[in-house]
């Protein structure tokens, strides 16, 4: 069995030193809203060249410009953009997912920013957990350029509703299992699970954190203790 990956939101770089001293193999930037209803959002380049300065382990950065799961002509080309940014200011990859009018994984659009990016490795964010019919959803996200990746939860309420969907997904097709990470409320017991059913990727929000809350910088513990998780279910394997 190889490696498990262990990827953890980063808000700013004072998010790097818990991460690293905890395990984590991968950030993932993001700049959330600070309204009542707050979403994840592409932050400023400076703040990836901060975050990439201080990091070492890759950095995936996020591709979302408003607070819907759809994007425009005029936006598609923004984001090239500001991906070009990224990628120069040390970003390893990217992280996007975008559904079309009828929720359905809007695949044009997403294979024009794989296409405008060659060789950049990128994963689906939880955009794929709002589509109507998830199977369906893999069949159409597997074969698209650079995808290293889908973070899913089973459910947009998060795993502690849609974990056993997204358990038997990963039981019913090794390629779906391989491509899956599990992220989104993920809970320990959960874990051996996923692994035994060939997942292995997983995704840290707010579990990295004091409080279980944004407000906290990621902690090297709670870190830590996901870390130990994996790697001794690994072992078990």
């Amino acid at each position: 069995m190889g490696e498990l990956l262990l990827e953890v939101t980063a808000l700013h770089e004072r998010d790097v030193p818990g991460a690293h001293e905890g395990g984590a193999d991968r950030l993932h930037l993001v700049a959330l809203g600070t309204g009542p209803d707050g979403y994840a959002s592409s932050p400023e380049p400076a703040l990836v060249s901060a975050v990439c300065r201080a990091s070492d382990v890759p950095v995936f950065v996020l591709l979302r410009l408003n607070d819907s799961w759809t994007t425009t002509g005029g936006e598609l080309t923004r984001l090239l953009g500001l991906a070009g940014d990224y990628l120069g200011a040390g970003a390893a990859g990217l992280s996007w997912g975008f559904l079309d009018s009828e929720l359905e994984v809007d695949v044009e659009v997403c294979r024009h920013l794989a296409t405008g990016l060659p060789g950049v490795p990128w994963t689906f964010h939880r955009a794929f957990d709002h589509t109507l019919d998830p199977r369906r959803s893999w069949r159409r996200v597997l074969d698209l350029p650079g995808l290293a990746g889908v973070r899913s939860a089973g459910s947009p309420r998060g795993m502690a509703v849609g974990g056993d969907d997204l358990l038997a997904t990963a039981e019913s097709d090794p390629a779906i299992a391989r491509m899956m990470m599990a992220g989104g409320g993920l809970l320990a017991e959960q874990v051996p699970w996923l692994v035994r059913a060939g997942v292995r990727q997983f995704h840290l929000g707010v579990q990295a954190r004091p409080g279980a809350s944004y407000k906290s910088y990621v902690d090297a513990g709670h870190v830590r203790s996901w870390r130990r998780l994996l790697d001794d279910t690994r072992q078990r394997r």
